[in-house]
C-alpha cells in the first residue's frame, strides 16, 4: 500500500519529490543536514511549493526562485535575540568614595546656609540642553509671574533668590516634557512639587481663617480646594498666560482632561515650591492672588450651604470690623513685644471668650501635667515679666481647648475652635515633615518622599504618639461620647489623632515653625513608630 501525503506538491519531472511518501522509497533522499542552521525543506511550510534544486533554469521573476533565494538567506541570518529591558539589569552599586565624591560635588550640598533650598536643587549641574530652554522661554515665565528680567546670579550668596532661576526652569519640566528623561531634572521637579503642595495648603488655610474666623474647618476646606482642586488649575495657568510653556507644541483647550490637568498640577505646585524658597510666604500669596487672579469671593469657590449653630462666643476685634485680604496677610507683622510668633492666626484659633474656662478642675488637675510633658512653658527672653506670664496664661487656654475633644462644652463654642487649631496642625506638621524628608533624603524622588510622608504621618500613627506618652488620659469627652468609647475602644484613634494635630496647631502660632519640629521628633518622635512593650 502506498501512502500519500495530503499536502503533495504539483507534479514538475524536474523537481524531486520531497513529500511524505519519498521517505518508503527504497532509495530515499538525504533530507537532512548534519548543519544546525539547515532548514528543512520538508517542513509544512515548504509544502505548499515546489521549490527547484537548480534556480538558474528558472524564470528571472520566477517565485520558486524567490523562495529558494529566501531559504537560501535564512541560513545565514542568525535569528535576533531579544534583550532585556534596562530596568532589570542589575547595575553593582557605587564604592563609598565614589559616592560620596558625587553627594561632595554635587549642588545640593552647597548652600550651607540654606539646607532646604540645597536640598531641591539639582544633584548634578546643568547642561548644555537645560541652558538652552532656560535661554529661550525663561524670560516669558519670568514676564508673567512679575519678576525682574535680570538673571539671578546677579544676586549675593547670601540671598536664596540667586538660585531661582534654576528652580523657575525647574518647575516647568513636568513628567511629560522632554526633558524629563534626564534623571537630575526629573527628580528634582518631583521634589519641588512635593514641597509645593504643603506650602500651597498652609498658606490658603491660614488665610481663609482669619479671613472667616467664624467658619468650622468644613466649610474652609471647600473654599480651598474650589481655588487650587485639580481640576481647576487649568484657568489659573491660562489666566497667567503660562500655559505655552507648560504645553510648548500643543494646544491647553483641545486636549482631553486626563492629558492636561496631570502636566498642570505638577508645574503649578512645582512652582510654589520654587517661590517659597526663594522668597517665603509673602511672595506665595502675591503670586496666588495678583498673577493667578483667584479671588475669595467668587462664586464658585463658595461652600455648600450646611446648618449650623449661631455663633455666641466673640471673636477678636481686629476680624469684627473687616475681611482680611490677601494683603494683610501677606504684609502682616507682628508688633515687637507680641505674645506670639503669629498672634493674629492664634486669635483666629483661640476665642477670647476661653478666659471663662480658666480655674477650672482640668486647669488644676490635668495642665500641669500635659505641660511638664510637652516640655512648656519655653523659655523666651522678654524685657517685660507681664508678657511672660500673659504668654503663658494663653498657652495654658489653647492646651485646654486642643484637648476639649467634642464634650458637653461644645455648646458654648458653636463653631468649636479646637477644630481649627487641629486644621492648622494637620498643615504645619505636614509641611515640616515634608522639610524635613527632603534634607534626610536628597537622593530621593518627589513620588517615594510622598509616600514615605502618607507612611509617616497616617492617623493611626499619629494617635499612637500622643498615646504613648500617656496624654491621652487628659482629653476632655462628653458623657455620651464616654459611654460609647468604653464599648469600643477604638473609637477613640480618631480623638487621640485630632488633639495631637491641634497641639502642633497651637504650638505653631505661639511659638512658630521651630517649636512644631522640637514636638513633632523630640517629643513625639514621628519618625520612629514606637512599639508596645511586651508584658
Amino acid at each position: 500500500m502506498k501512502l500519500s501525503s495530503p499536502f503533495k506538491p504539483v507534479a514538475n519531472p524536474h523537481t524531486p519529490d520531497f513529500s511524505f511518501s519519498s521517505s518508503l522509497s527504497p532509495f530515499p533522499h538525504q533530507t537532512h543536514s548534519k548543519n544546525p542552521n539547515f532548514i528543512n525543506p520538508s517542513s509544512s511550510k515548504f509544502h505548499l511549493f515546489a521549490v527547484s534544486t537548480n534556480p538558474q533554469e528558472l524564470p528571472q521573476n520566477s517565485p520558486q526562485r524567490l523562495l529558494k533565494q529566501l531559504a537560501e538567506r535564512k541560513k545565514i541570518v542568525s535569528p535576533k535575540r531579544k534583550l532585556p529591558p534596562k530596568r532589570f539589569l542589575l547595575k553593582p552599586p557605587l564604592d563609598d568614595k565614589r559616592l560620596a565624591e558625587r553627594f561632595l560635588n554635587s549642588p545640593q550640598l552647597s548652600l550651607k546656609s540654606f539646607p532646604l533650598l540645597s536640598s531641591c536643587l539639582p544633584s548634578t549641574r546643568l547642561n548644555n540642553a537645560d541652558n538652552t530652554w532656560i535661554d529661550e522661554y525663561l524670560l516669558e515665565a519670568k514676564q508673567a509671574l512679575g519678576y525682574p528680567l535680570e538673571p539671578s546670579d546677579t544676586f549675593g550668596d547670601d540671598n536664596p533668590a540667586k538660585q531661582f532661576d534654576t528652580l523657575l526652569y525647574l518647575a516647568f519640566q513636568h513628567p511629560h516634557c522632554e526633558r524629563t528623561n534626564a534623571r537630575h531634572i526629573r527628580s528634582a521637579h518631583s521634589r519641588l512639587w512635593f514641597l509645593g503642595q504643603h506650602v500651597v495648603e498652609l498658606g490658603l488655610a491660614e488665610f481663609f481663617l482669619q479671613r472667616y474666623p467664624r467658619e468650622s474647618p468644613g466649610p474652609v476646606r471647600e473654599r480651598v480646594y474650589a481655588l487650587i482642586g485639580k481640576r481647576f488649575l487649568p484657568k489659573w495657568i491660562k489666566a497667567a498666560s503660562l500655559q505655552n510653556l507648560v504645553f510648548p507644541f500643543d494646544n491647553m483647550d483641545r486636549l482631553v482632561r486626563k492629558d492636561r490637568e496631570p502636566p498642570v498640577k505638577s508645574v503649578f505646585l512645582a512652582l510654589f515650591g520654587a517661590i517659597y524658597l526663594c522668597f517665603g510666604m509673602p511672595e506665595v500669596y502675591r503670586v496666588l492672588f495678583e498673577v493667578f487672579g483667584m479671588d475669595p469671593e467668587d462664586e464658585d469657590c463658595q461652600p455648600k450651604l450646611r446648618r449650623q449653630l449661631e455663633d455666641v462666643d466673640y471673636v477678636s476685634v481686629e476680624f469684627e470690623a473687616k475681611k482680611i485680604s490677601w494683603q494683610d496677610v501677606s504684609t502682616y507683622k507682628p508688633p515687637e513685644d507680641a505674645l506670639f510668633a503669629h498672634p493674629r492666626l492664634f486669635r483666629a484659633c483661640v476665642p477670647p471668650g476661653m478666659h471663662r474656662f480658666r480655674g477650672n478642675i482640668w486647669d488644676y488637675d490635668s495642665r500641669p501635667h500635659v505641660m511638664e510633658k510637652l516640655g512648656y512653658p519655653l523659655a523666651v527672653n522678654d524685657r517685660i515679666l507681664e508678657i511672660t506670664e500673659a504668654r503663658n496664661i494663653e498657652l495654658g487656654l489653647g492646651l485646654q481647648l486642643s484637648f476639649l475633644h467634642p464634650s458637653k462644652h461644645k455648646f458654648e463654642h458653636p463653631r468649636f475652635c479646637y477644630e481649627r487649631l487641629e486644621y492648622v496642625g494637620q498643615k504645619i506638621q505636614d509641611l515640616v515633615m515634608a522639610e524635613r524628608l527632603l534634607m534626610k533624603h536628597l537622593d530621593a524622588p518627589g513620588r517615594w518622599l510622598q509616600e514615605k510622608h502618607r507612611r509617616l504621618l497616617m492617623n493611626k500613627f499619629c494617635g499612637r504618639y500622643l498615646r504613648e506618652k500617656n496624654l491621652h488620659r487628659y482629653i476632655i469627652y462628653s458623657d455620651e461620647v464616654q459611654d460609647s468609647y468604653e464599648h469600643n475602644r477604638r473609637l477613640r484613634n480618631p480623638a487621640t489623632t485630632s488633639v495631637q494635630q491641634a497641639i502642633h496647631g497651637l504650638s505653631y502660632t505661639i511659638y512658630g515653625k521651630p517649636d512644631v519640629r522640637r514636638l513633632m521628633f523630640e517629643v513625639f518622635d514621628f519618625e520612629q513608630i514606637q512599639p508596645k512593650a511586651i508584658l
